[in-house]
């Protein structure tokens, strides 16, 4: 069920970044709230992480069971835990954010992800 709870949360973050790599003026969730409207060059970058996004997606399907493993047991839970602590790191980073919508939107979906890695990580 936790795996299914984080990726849910990973598909928001997913359709967000999107969403601004498509031109959409959600840019205040992310970075700081720096740009409105990502510029060409951090569009590019975003769309990289687009794919680390859906890995992450993917591993934690794999963590809970729902898809078949692309590594072994002891390698996918290495890195489950490695993204558990990213995530865990991400919270932090958003909680102090000067963006007020990526402090009160970004660091509870960063925070209940990040215990979903954990969890999952730790019980496979």
């Amino acid at each position: 069920m936790l795996a299914i709870i984080g990726t849910v949360l990973l598909a928001v973050v997913i359709i967000l970044s999107v969403a601004i790599i498509l031109g959409a003026p959600l840019g205040e969730f992310t970075l700081g709230g720096r740009y409105k409207v990502y510029p060409r060059k951090l569009k590019a970058i975003l769309a990289t992480q687009l794919l680390l996004q859906l890995l992450f997606v993917i591993i934690l399907l794999q963590l809970g069971g729902f898809i078949p493993l692309l590594f072994s047991h002891k390698i996918t839970k290495i890195i489950g835990i490695v993204l558990a602590a990213y995530l865990s790191i991400n919270c932090f980073a958003n909680l102090f954010s000067k963006s007020k919508k990526e402090r009160y939107v970004m660091t509870p979906l960063s925070l209940v992800t990040a215990i979903c890695f954990w969890m999952c990580a730790l019980q496979f």
